[in-house]
């Protein structure tokens, strides 16, 4: 199947990318997305490289946030960008750092097609995590446990960027929370919505860049932080 027939397959859906600062690698990503989804939208989260213009350079749809906000910020703007198109019907959420393959977004998608499910969630622990660091592998599993008990959903990996949203859910869907306990947060509603979801295997392609960029303690301490704050404050809403 050549690119344009697949490009035709994919119209109805949209790609959504938050980045705060991946020029050396979201030019790469977005090319890799446009052979088969025409529709990207990076949401530049107040980046001060050239991340915009590397973005528009590989085909993509850019919106700025003036000041970094967060990546569930960023999320919700890409996702009501993609809802101003009355012809979307599927989301995708995917991350700007090269770890993703586009063959597990469109697996995702596939899915969400057969009707059978309105979210679909990617779990690195499902599939393929190798090189992940011993102590990432467990604030991940810490924070798939807390959010079984906190959201009620048995995941194995909350804090997966790569998700396939129907319509319907995007359009109901509001992160409040512009860190990264929006993933907590997602799966919160999945269950508050009675969404018909399924995770399944995706492949994490960790690089010297993506470990160099995600994998830091401070990042973890930030995780652990903001799933904290949605413990305590995300019941509240």
């Amino acid at each position: 199947m050549d690119r344009g027939s697949l490009s035709d397959t994919f119209s109805d859906t949209w790609v959504v990318v938050p980045a705060y600062r991946e020029e050396p690698v979201v030019g790469h990503v977005v090319a890799g997305l446009r052979k088969v989804f025409d529709n990207v939208v990076c949401v530049d989260d107040g980046s001060r490289d050239g991340y915009a213009a590397a973005a528009e350079a590989a085909g993509a749809r850019v919106v700025r946030h003036p000041v970094n906000l967060g990546q569930g910020a960023a999320l919700q703007t890409g996702i009501e960008f993609a809802l101003l198109d009355e012809g979307m019907r599927y989301v995708v959420t995917f991350d700007a750092d090269g770890q993703h393959r586009v063959a597990d977004a469109v697996r995702m998608v596939e899915l969400l097609r057969t009707g059978a499910y309105d979210v679909v969630l990617g779990s690195r622990f499902l599939g393929d995590a190798t090189g992940m660091s011993r102590g990432r592998r467990l604030l991940l599993r810490a924070a798939a446990l807390a959010t079984r008990v906190t959201a009620g959903i048995a995941v194995t990996d909350a804090h997966n960027g790569l998700r396939a949203l129907t319509r319907e859910f995007a359009r109901r869907l509001d992160i409040a929370i512009p860190g990264m306990a929006h993933a907590s947060e997602i799966t919160g509603a999945v269950r508050r919505l009675e969404a018909r979801w399924v995770e399944v295997p995706v492949t994490i392609d960790y690089t010297d860049y993506s470990r160099a960029k995600g994998q830091r303690s401070i990042n973890s301490v930030n995780i652990a932080f903001d799933v904290s704050v949605h413990q305590l404050f995300g019941s509240r809403r």
